[in-house]
């Protein structure tokens, strides 16, 4: 599936790796997914709350369907996400911009999952005109 594809079949998108610093890249995407009317669910080990949203420990914690995890992670963390994503019935793993990991692909491939990486949501998002 394309990544414009993807993102215009999603409504909520957990961020796995949501920086606390507004400076960060894994900020201020996650902040203009949200202003552009996306439900962003944070995923991070200490925070409680991020972008006016409740933070979640891991992406099992969360109570409600997710249709992308979108990780800011390094590459050798994005295969245990993978996992992760693939047990809570995530419909699709998209990884950011400078991030790539060939195990990732293969169990999101394997879990049914659509797969997206090396490219910023935003900027697909944005060049797409995709709002929610």
């Amino acid at each position: 599936a394309t990544s414009e594809r993807v993102l215009s079949d999603a409504t909520t998108i957990a961020v796995v790796g949501l920086s606390r610093n507004p400076a960060k890249s894994a900020h201020s995407v996650p902040a203009a997914m949200q202003s552009a009317g996306f439900r962003v669910i944070p995923v991070h080990p200490s925070a409680d709350v991020l972008l006016g949203e409740r933070v979640y420990r891991t992406l099992a914690d969360i109570p409600e369907p997710v249709d992308i995890v979108d990780v800011f992670r390094p590459s050798d963390e994005a295969a245990g996400v993978a996992r992760q994503a693939a047990e809570i019935g995530a419909k699709a793993l998209w990884l950011q911009q400078d991030i790539v990991s060939a195990e990732a692909r293969d169990i999101a491939v394997e879990a049914g999952m659509d797969y997206v990486e090396d490219q910023c949501i935003a900027v697909v998002r944005a060049l797409a005109g995709i709002t929610r």
